[in-house]
This record gives C-alpha cells, structure tokens and sequence, in this order.
C-alpha cells in the first residue's frame, strides 16, 4: 500500500478545506440555513401563519357535514394528535449532539436511510408546500375578486384570472426576501390578520344570532351523499392543522448552544401558536354552526353578506394573511430548487439565479391557479395523500423507527393509535375529495 507523502497529505487536507468551506458559503446562502438568530415569538407566528390557513372560514361548513357529535370529536382530536405530532418534531431536530436536522428530508433520511428517506418525504413535502401555494394563489384572487365585489356594487365584473393575476404581482416582489427572518414582518402581519378576521367570523355569527328555521341534520338527501360529505369534511377539518411541513425550517432559523438547545425557545412558540389556532378555529366552527346550522355556505363570510364594510375588512384581512402563508410555504421549497441547482448542478449562488428560480416558481403557480380555480377539490384529493402522512403519522414513524420504544408501553401505543388514525384519515378524505372535483369539473370551462 503506497503512504502518502506530506506534499500529498497537505493537498489532500487544503481540498477538504476547501471543500467544508464552500459547503459552508452555500449553507450560509441558502434560504433556511442562512440566519439563525430568530427569537422564540419568531416560531409563534410562523407557526400560527402556516397552520391557521383560510381553511378556518369553511369549518363551519366542515361541521354542517360532520354534524356535533363527530365535529366536536374530529376537531379537538386533531389539535391534540397534531400538538403530539409536532411535539416529536421538535424534539427530533436536535437528537444526534452537534448536528440539526433543518430540513424535514434530513429528519426522513436519518430515521429511513439516505434514499428512501428522500423518496418518502420529499414528493410528499413538494405535493403539500407547491399545493398550498396554489390554493393561496386561487384563495387571494377570490378574495380580492370578493373584495372589490362588496366595496363596488354596480363595476363592471371583472374575471377572477386577473384577480390571481394582482395577487400574483405581490409575491414577484416579495419572493426575493433571501430567507425565514426577512420574512419575519410579513409572516407577523399574516398571523395577527388570521386572528382577526377569524374574530370578525365568529363575532359576526354571534351577533346576527341564531337563524330561525335552523336545522343541524344533514344536507344530502341519499345516504351515498351524506357519507361522501362526511369523508370530504373529515379530511378539511384534518388539514386545517397542517403546519408540520414547515416546522423543522422553521426552528432552523432558532439558535442553538448544548446549554440552550433550540428545542426551548422553539416548544414556546409552539405553544403559543396552537392556543392562538384553538382561538381561531373553536370558536368559528362551532358558533357558525351553531348560528346557521347546515344552510351554512362554505365560506361562513358568504352567509353573513351584511354589514357590507365587515365583509370587506375580512375579506381584505384574508388577502393580508394567504400573502404572508404563501411565503411561509414557498420558502422551503425555494430552499430545495436553489440547493439542487447549486449543490447538484454545480451552479454559482448568485442574485441572478435567485430571481431567477423564484420568479419562474410563482409564475407556475400562478398558471396552474388560473387554470384550475377549483384546486382546492383537488388539494382535498392530493392533500389526502401527502397532509395526513407528513401532520399525523409520519413523525410518529420516525419517533418509532429512531428511539425504538418499549413495545406496548405508552409511547409505543401513543405512536401506533396516531399511525392508525392518521391512515385511516389518507384513506377516507380523498375519496370524498375526488366526489367534489368530479361534481365541480362537470360546469367547468378553461380561462372563462
């Protein structure tokens, strides 16, 4: 075997160098590793802006469907479930000394292997963060569209493609914000924005009180239809809690010491936003229900037509906080494209790459809302597939896979009973979604 000589040896040592330094310029470019000095309130309102969709406004609808009974049941075991879940994340970041799992593929790669790890959690991440944003791109132009409806009564209509088009115009600016903290004031807007006009919702429920033939039966007239609704509506109230694809990047952005592990600051914040989201969704939920029973429309800002300025304020409130989600969600996937094309394809991390890549993401997105406005069927359908694994049983896999627990003892049932909701979940809400697609793409035309 042929030693090296130290001509050799120091070569060999400076190319590592190198190397660990490069590695070490792109992290610090790259939009979840580049800064780490986010406070605890950080994590709250990143959190509260990703979990707290404009999904809050149909759970009303979601409850007409599911009835109290069920309703009730789903919506409090999902906060709890969902509470665990994100939990074990939070505890999985830092499980390994001296090393952070920033990512959730890194998490993925370490409990399942380097290959399977990225084949199981990254089609399942992109299929929820790129679907997100699409729904957000259709959610803010139909609030604008809403909007501009209500404030002017007798304009001229104007079609709901240039409506995502305006939305759209907002986020080829603000997608250039290079990471989570610059985005710290937009996400604090979208958060406090959610807040409020869930308090409009439920308040102006509360206030119009409870309508006179009110009934709390269900809607459909066959059993099929009621069944179907039931699925449909199960998994809209599971994906109102579906903040865990960003969780990891988000405490990414934490700083952290063997001392003061960033796991503290993090558990907080956490809290914090899931107090603000039962604030949010408890109250509408079951007080829309309550006041309008299952005439409710799926969008409980449409039942309430009356005051004409509340309406606009909330619809207004709703456009502030999709912006602020939008950003939430598209981060780690710009974290993705830019790695691959800098680590993989060997690309300069530069400006001009930056405005590249991200511009072309959200003129995607924005193409793909005008073209199916109805996407959020479609999110019901997909969603299915990738929110329930990667919210409710995927952590649960992982915490299983990584700490081994004693098999029957509490933590192992814990993990199981989660695993076998959460597929039972993946299994029933696409089928009701699929039902809403086929319905509603029956009176579809392309770019009317």
């Amino acid at each position: 075997m042929a030693t090296q000589t130290p001509v050799e040896n120091n070569y060999l040592k400076n190319a590592s160098e190198e190397e660990l330094q490069r590695q070490k310029a792109i992290d610090d470019w790259l939009p979840i590793t580049s800064s780490r000095n986010a406070k605890w309130w950080y994590s709250a309102f990143h959190n509260v802006t990703a979990m707290v969709g404009a999904g809050v406004l149909s759970l009303p609808y979601a409850m007409s469907e599911l009835g109290w009974g069920p309703g009730v049941t789903v919506l409090v075991l999902s906060w709890i479930i969902t509470l665990y879940t994100l939990w074990q994340m939070v505890e999985m970041h830092e499980m390994v000394p001296g090393k952070r799992f920033d990512r959730y593929h890194e998490l993925g790669q370490y409990a399942f292997g380097e290959k399977l790890g990225l084949y199981i959690v990254v089609p399942q991440q992109l299929v929820v963060e790129v679907g997100v944003n699409i729904v957000y791109m259709v959610t803010g132009g139909k609030s604008l569209q809403k909007f501009h409806n209500t404030v002017c009564d007798n304009c001229k209509k104007i079609k709901l493609t240039f409506f995502i088009m305006i939305f759209a115009s907002v986020h080829f600016v603000l997608s250039h914000l290079p990471n989570f903290n610059s985005i710290s004031g937009v996400s604090l807007a979208a958060a406090v924005m959610s807040l409020s006009y869930s308090t409009i919702a439920w308040a102006a429920s509360a206030h119009k009180g409870v309508q006179e033939d009110v009934q709390y039966g269900y809607k459909a007239k066959s059993t099929a239809g009621t069944v179907f609704n039931f699925f449909s509506a199960l998994g809209d109230v599971a994906f109102a809690y579906a903040g865990h694809n960003v969780v990891l990047e988000i405490q990414a952005t934490i700083p952290s010491t063997p001392e003061k592990p960033s796991k503290g600051p993090m558990w907080k914040g956490v809290i914090v936003a899931y107090i603000v989201v039962a604030l949010c969704y408890f109250p509408v939920a079951l007080i829309g229900y309550w006041m309008f029973g299952n005439g409710v429309q799926d969008n409980i800002l449409i039942s309430l037509e009356k005051p004409k300025w509340l309406i606009a304020m909330a619809n207004m409130f709703v456009v502030i906080h999709v912006i602020g989600s939008y950003q939430i969600y598209a981060m780690p996937v710009f974290d993705m494209i830019e790695t691959v094309l800098v680590k993989k394809l060997n690309f300069n991390p530069s400006r001009v790459l930056r405005f590249i890549v991200r511009n072309l993401y959200v003129a995607f997105t924005m193409f793909v809302a005008i073209t199916f406005p109805f996407f959020g069927g479609l999110l019901g359908f997909f969603g299915g597939f990738a929110f329930a694994p990667t919210t409710y049983f995927l952590p649960c896999i992982m915490w299983l896979a990584i700490y081994k627990p004693k098999r029957f003892g509490l933590s192992w049932w814990t993990n199981w009973i989660c695993i076998v909701l959460g597929l039972m979940l993946m299994i029933l809400s696409p089928i009701g979604g699929l039902r809403s697609i086929i319905i509603d793409a029956k009176s579809y035309h392309f770019y009317s």
